[in-house]
């Protein structure tokens, strides 16, 4: 089978590998759709913190079950499924806590060890769910939005409250279609006119805001009778603007993390005691979250499908790579399409 490996910063190599074998408790899934995802532009860019060289990326992933292991998981074999790509080891505290998300021995699949850029892969029964509604492409995008849904149950937003997600991306879109679908007023900040424009006209925020422009405080004052935001979720993975956004954060407020740098970010503590601030990071997803973002997909509250703005097969993505992670290059999402034509077996 073909496997798309990241040997090194800004180089991507496709080589051919050997089909994973089934191992008991395990299913190999065909792929046929995987997301570009922050994290992967990341680490082939160099600058992921949980990232080694070299790696096969991938974790938005979507595909049919082609063979299983065990018989009392035959039910999934021909099913299309997405993949729920957090290994969690079921044993450490946060584990015994439900809190999987942020296992203490978490193994991502494209980070900690090898993703889906490849024709097959060899996953956990338990981290594979089936849907007979959602198309491949929605599939692919479940756990991208799941990202977001996660970050919004852990502000506790509540309907009415003003949330301003900083950082028009895939998850930042993800954040503000999840916290619409509870009734929050939303602001999205950027400094990318056409992703802002997008956010308002396509996905429904209800203002944008470029600081290039405007004074984003002041704007938040005015949506909010001269308060600042209930809720600021950050997505951008920029330090700047993750130190910035404890400016825009109102009295009593919740300041969400969503983004992950290799940086130090630090705050005015009398600033953050005087407002009596809520610090949060936000980590992965859990199942609740998933299934959050599946309800949502089909009710209609997430149009995950309008964000995907660039394609290409498994082949061309070491050439299409550097063009889809250029701002120049307006990409919303890019996917991988591996359909069955296109697999070399």
């Amino acid at each position: 089978m073909q496997v798309l490996v990241c040997s090194k910063p800004h180089h991507l190599e496709l080589r051919h590998s050997d089909r994973p074998e089934c191992a008991a408790g395990h299913a190999i899934v065909r792929i046929r759709r995987v997301g570009i995802c922050g994290t992967d532009i990341h680490a082939y860019g160099g600058n992921q913190p949980y990232f080694e060289y070299p790696r096969v990326l991938g974790h938005e992933l979507a595909g049919d079950v082609v063979d299983i292991a065990d018989d009392q998981s035959h039910q999934l074999l021909g099913k299309q499924v997405y993949v729920i790509p957090y290994l969690h080891c079921g044993e450490c505290r946060a584990c015994q806590q439900h809190k999987t998300n942020c296992c203490q021995n978490m193994q991502v699949i494209g980070v900690h060890k090898d993703g889906g850029m490849a024709e097959y892969l060899a996953v956990p029964t338990t981290h594979l769910v089936v849907s007979e509604t959602l198309s491949i492409d929605q599939l692919a995008l479940v756990e991208c939005m799941a990202i977001g849904a996660h970050a919004v149950r852990r502000s506790a937003l509540q309907g009415g409250e003003l949330a301003v997600i900083v950082g028009a991306g895939p998850i930042g879109m993800g954040v503000l279609q999840v916290a619409k679908s509870l009734g929050a007023r939303t602001l999205m900040v950027d400094t990318n006119a056409s992703r802002l424009a997008f956010c308002r006209d396509v996905l429904g925020a209800d203002a944008i805001a470029d600081p290039q422009d405007a004074d984003v405080a002041v704007q938040i004052s005015a949506m909010n009778s001269g308060a600042l935001a209930d809720v600021v979720f950050d997505a951008t993975g920029n330090p700047r603007a993750m130190q910035a956004g404890f400016d825009l954060a109102g009295h009593g407020g919740r300041y969400v993390l969503v983004s992950v740098v290799k940086a130090d970010i630090t705050f005015s503590d009398p600033d953050f005691h005087k407002k009596e601030l809520t610090l949060i990071a936000s980590r992965n997803a859990t199942r609740e979250d998933f299934d959050c973002v599946v309800s949502l997909m089909e009710s209609g509250h997430i149009n995950a499908r309008a964000m995907i703005t660039h394609r290409a097969p498994l082949a061309e993505v070491p050439s299409q790579m550097p063009q889809w992670c250029d701002p120049a290059n307006q990409v919303i999402k890019a996917m991988i399409s591996i359909d069955s034509e296109e697999v070399c077996l």
